[in-house]
């Protein structure tokens, strides 16, 4: 029994020995350096570099054609000929459709035919100035003959011969100048059938409807056969052939906030990045109101894109980055190297020379998608940790390890 009772007892000696030396192992391991040599973390860092940095504003806008517009019949008439539909391109001048208008054309007949009379009337008025000048003529001479002979031989011509010789001079006078005034009268109603003819040539010219610059035709009302009101009827709204647009040239229209109104310059390049299409386009600056709206305080700004190609469809979204402010030779470090506090100002843990960290105040200048300008704190070639910062306390020991951070779009 006494055997039974002692065989335990050197395996519980044994544990208990095991547990001691465990116990006082983890005691000098927290009594020891948190970082004991041949433990030493790795720390990645970024040194504080030198560069130019821009500041920008990052807004999201839709594309809008350059100029879209309905076009509208000059006069009203029904659809004889159809050369478009959705999708088609057009150039300027392209003939889109032909209108069929029965009452212009018969005005058109009626105005050849008043000119046609007018042009005769022309020449038989002519003619009656060209007889009433020649009668003119022969009575003028007879009566200077007569008056003549009667001063050097009064006996051979009465004073009768003479009277009736000078009223026949003055009537075929007054007959020329009623010849004339006929002539006049005939020019004036040649020169108004003519004006007629020529107006309403011009308005049957309308029936022929043209693209009044290049485009794309996006959007049909009317097809062949059907009745297109004159657009300037009431019903102005249902009365158009197509819709046309012009999209070899975008704008983008952009509500800059009052803060960065002044940064805006004609001309200024735009970098537009297009998702639906995973491209990046380039524009430009070429107008903008140069007023603030007092409801939303922002300035209107328009943004021109060349879409020669035909890529970029009215309708898609942009990014645009439309670049403000650029601080040459700047002190820079990436953003997952600053934590930033507001007001201009953050936190930078930094490894120093003894590869130990400290936490440094910084003043903040620029930001950007990729990088902070550091205005005071931190000096050249200074090295940052980069990424989570948590993990590290002031004075602890780290094994620095320089990394390339990867840059946003």
């Amino acid at each position: 029994m006494i055997l039974k009772k002692k065989w335990w007892i050197p395996a519980l000696v044994a544990l208990g020995l095991v547990l001691v030396f465990v116990l006082v192992r983890h005691a000098k391991t927290e009594a020891g350096n948190e970082n004991p040599e041949g433990s030493v973390p790795i720390a990645a860092v970024v040194k504080a570099e030198r560069r130019n940095i821009t500041s920008g504003l990052d807004i999201a806008s839709e594309f809008l054609p350059f100029q879209e517009i309905d076009v509208y019949a000059k006069e009203s008439g029904y659809i004889k000929e159809l050369h478009i539909d959705w999708g088609t391109h057009v150039r300027k001048g392209q003939l889109l459709a032909v209108l069929e208008i029965p009452e212009l054309q018969e005005q058109l007949q009626g105005d050849q035919a008043a000119v046609t009379r007018s042009e005769q009337d022309l020449e038989r008025a002519h003619e009656e100035l060209a007889r009433a000048q020649s009668a003119y003529s022969v009575a003028h001479v007879t009566y200077k003959r007569m008056a003549d002979v009667q001063k050097t031989r009064p006996e051979l011509i009465s004073q009768e011969d003479i009277d009736v010789a000078q009223g026949k001079d003055l009537e075929a006078s007054a007959s020329v100048s009623a010849a004339k005034d006929s002539v006049a009268a005939a020019e004036a109603a040649l020169a108004s059938a003519k004006a007629s003819l020529a107006k309403d040539n011009a308005l049957y010219g309308y029936s022929r409807m043209t693209a009044p610059f290049d485009g794309v035709v996006t959007k049909m009302y009317a097809y062949t056969g059907a009745l297109l009101p004159a657009g300037t009827s009431s019903n102005i709204g249902e009365s158009a052939l197509c819709r046309l647009s012009q999209n070899d040239v975008l704008r983008l229209v952009i509500p800059v906030p009052e803060h960065y109104a002044g940064d805006i310059h004609m001309g200024q390049e735009i970098s537009v990045k297009v998702s639906a299409l995973k491209k990046s386009f380039t524009g430009k600056v070429i107008r903008y109101s140069d007023q603030i709206d007092l409801s939303t305080r922002t300035m209107h700004t328009e943004v021109q894109v060349p879409n020669p190609n035909y890529e970029i469809i009215p309708g898609m979204y942009a990014d645009i980055q439309l670049p403000l402010h650029t601080d040459a030779n700047a002190l820079t470090l990436p953003v997952q190297a600053v934590l930033t506090r507001g007001n201009g100002v953050g936190t930078v843990t930094i490894v120093n020379s003894s590869n130990h960290i400290e936490m440094r105040k910084v003043t903040i200048g620029i930001q950007t998608a990729n990088e902070v300008e550091i205005l005071s704190g931190v000096q050249e070639n200074e090295m940052a940790i980069f990424g989570e910062q948590d993990q590290y306390k002031p004075g602890m020991l780290v094994k620095p390890q320089l990394t390339q951070p990867a840059q946003m779009e």
